[in-house]
């Protein structure tokens, strides 16, 4: 798949636990990805992950390209059988997500906001996902602005084992409005 956005072209590719392990391992141990809660992890931490996440055929891992380099990471997810089960109830049609941007010396203005879309886009491309939903920290107040910005509707904090997390919701409808009004303020 490829999405066209305002910072130029990304195509998706599945992660490989061990060849990108590396990477993986330099992004998720960044200062910037400490909401990851991976700070302290191994690269072996780091493999182990991914290749749990690959043979789950519940949840899946990405790799996001721009000119076929890996720029960022997306995760999706059955909220029926990860994550968030028994935390809310899923309707047909849910799709948990994450995704990560990692730290760069050079940030371009719009970037993380051109992820998002691309990685929502690239969800709603499956016509039986009709709502994402996102569990990120209560204090991730970047993401919470960002997430609104596309289109997510904070619902409520929700506990779970490791955080206390917003969850919030976004239909197919409301991100493509949100997108299509982006686009017209944009030409504007």
């Amino acid at each position: 798949m490829t999405a066209l956005t305002d910072t130029g072209t990304f195509t998706f590719r599945p992660l490989d636990p061990l060849q990108d392990a590396e990477l993986l391992h330099r992004w998720l141990t960044h200062p910037k990805a400490a909401f990851w809660m991976m700070q302290d992890a191994r690269l072996e931490d780091v493999e182990r992950a991914y290749m749990e996440i690959a043979a789950d055929e519940h949840q899946h891992a990405l790799l996001g390209l721009q000119d076929g380099v890996p720029v960022f990471l997306m995760e999706y997810y059955d909220p029926r059988h990860r994550e968030l089960v028994g935390l809310y109830e899923p309707l047909p049609g849910d799709v948990g997500m994450h995704f990560l941007t990692p730290a760069t010396e050079a940030p371009v203005h719009g970037f993380t906001r051109a992820v998002i879309t691309a990685v929502l886009a690239r969800l709603f491309e499956d016509p039986a996902v009709a709502r994402v939903v996102v569990e990120p920290d209560v204090s991730n107040t970047a993401v919470h602005a960002l997430n609104e910005a596309v289109g997510f509707v904070p619902e409520r904090e929700i506990q779970k084992p490791e955080k206390m997390a917003l969850l919030s919701f976004c239909t197919r409808d409301r991100f493509f409005k949100r997108r299509s009004l982006s686009a017209t303020a944009v030409s504007a």
